[in-house]
Order: structure tokens, then sequence, then C-alpha cells
């Protein structure tokens, strides 16, 4: 076989370099989206805190996931106490705050209830965290220098962010619909312990009912007259 054409060659050359890692920066930096279930007992209230920078953007999303009345209230305060969300007895909600530097605290609060421990699932989504650049500037550091192809890296930067950013939100969602089939889930089975319970509770009304039916119906032909000798 002879040797391979010069733009075969300089293709494939291209392709194993863009799959070497970059010095420094063998992969993406984590994703920003994270997910968290806890138990929240009766009468407690369970604070968490999220350092932010400046002009990035906070997305948070919570569902009570079981427990009596399928309800929390949830507080969002930023850095300098300041009270931005107050939800009252509520299931589930979406709030996104333009955030500033500092730490932000987010509540839930039970404290209402005196009984029902509640089950918590909530998803953080940080936007414009200062990471993307600090990946393309990895990227430029790598390519430059390489003058193997004739091809442009901001396209190639594009691409894989696109990529990047629609699994991203396909792990959101799919995360979203497993917390959606787990409340769903806990409702239904609870559903079904209290069909099972006045099912049983009705059975034992109509065995109780039949008895005294018996007994009095044959009390009815009893002969209550007494035999003289």
């Amino acid at each position: 076989m002879g040797p391979l054409p010069r733009p075969r060659l300089l293709l494939l050359l291209g392709c194993f370099a863009l799959l070497l890692p970059p010095p420094g920066a063998a992969e993406f930096s984590p994703s920003l989206d994270s997910d968290f279930t806890f138990t929240l007992p009766a009468g407690r209230k369970e604070c968490f805190y999220q350092p932010m920078r400046k002009e990035a953007s906070l997305e948070l999303e919570y569902q009570v996931l079981d427990g009596a009345g399928l309800d929390v209230d949830f507080h969002l305060l930023s850095p300098k106490g300041e009270t931005l969300v107050f939800d009252e007895r509520k299931s589930d909600g979406v709030h996104t705050v333009e955030a500033e530097d500092g730490d932000y605290m987010f509540c839930f609060d039970n404290t209402f209830s005196t009984i029902s421990e509640k089950v918590i699932f909530f998803e953080l989504i940080l936007d414009n965290m200062g990471e993307d650049g600090q990946d393309q500037e990895d990227w430029k550091k790598y390519v430059t220098g390489t003058d193997l192809l004739d091809m442009k890296l901001e396209d190639i930067l594009e691409s894989i962010n696109n990529v990047k950013a629609r699994l991203s939100k396909s792990v959101q969602i799919q995360t979203l619909l497993r917390a959606f089939e787990a409340r769903d889930r806990n409702i239904q089975e609870s559903n079904f312990d209290r069909v099972n319970f006045w099912s049983m509770v009705n059975l034992g009304v109509m065995v109780v009912v039949s008895a005294v039916q018996v007994y009095m119906l044959k009390s009815l032909f009893e002969d209550k007259r007494k035999s003289r000798t």
C-alpha cells in the first residue's frame, strides 16, 4: 500500500489531535446543575447556602414528593438577608433570580406540621458562573499553533457548547421526570393503603351487622313460653 495522500494524512492527524485532551484540561468543567432529595422531619426547618457571583443567575426548582398534604414553606434570602421569595404551604415551585456576590440562603420549613415528615426534592441551575469561558481558553491554548487543518476554532467551540448544553438539558429533564414519577408513586401507594384500610373497616362492619341480624332473626323464632308441669 502506497503512502496516503497529503490531504487525507492531514485530516487523520487533525482528528487524532482533537481526540487528545488539552494540557491541564482533561475534560470540561463539571456541570453547574445539581439536585438533592432529603427528608424534612415534622416541626423542623432546614436551610442551605449557595455562593454566587455577580451577574450570574440562580434557578431553583423544588417539589414535595411525599408527606401529608404535600406542602412546605419555602424562603429564599439574598446575601444581605432580604427575603426574595416566600412560598407558603406549596407543593412545588420554580424561581429564578439575578445574583450578586455573596451566599444565598434558601430554607424549607415544616414547623407547621406536628406529625408528618416531608420528602423534598430540589434542583439548582447556575448560569454565567465563569466556567465556560475558562474551557474555551483551554481549547484555544491547545489548538493555537497547529496548522494541520484549515478549520475554524469558533465553529468547533460553538458545536461542542451546543452539544454540552443539550446534554445538560436532557439530564435536567430526566431528573425532573424522575421526581414527578416518585411523587406520583408515593401518592398512589398512599391511596392504595387508604383503600385497603377502609375496605377492611367496611368488611368488619358488614360482618358485625350480619351477626347482629342473624341473632335478631333467631330470637324472633325462639319459643319463650315456659312449659308447666
